[in-house]
């Protein structure tokens, strides 16, 4: 459960950080999912494109810290 505390009525304030742990949290993504049917084979691609994007950012990470 996502809670955001207002404090001295700054508002604004509070639903940028709302909205910022909401993205974090991927409440966006899956909204724009759910909004239409997904085909299997759209499904399928979106997924394998996902898996690349994240064995990708592994291998940048662990290139940073090893320094292969």
């Amino acid at each position: 459960m996502v809670q955001v505390t207002v404090l001295g009525n700054d508002v604004n304030q509070s639903l940028k950080v709302l909205k910022k742990k909401l993205q974090r949290e991927g409440v966006f993504r899956e909204m724009k999912l759910r909004r239409c049917h997904e085909k299997n084979s759209e499904k399928k691609a979106r997924r394998k494109a996902e898996a690349i994007r994240r064995s990708r950012k592994q291998m940048r990470k662990r290139l940073d810290t090893e320094g292969f």
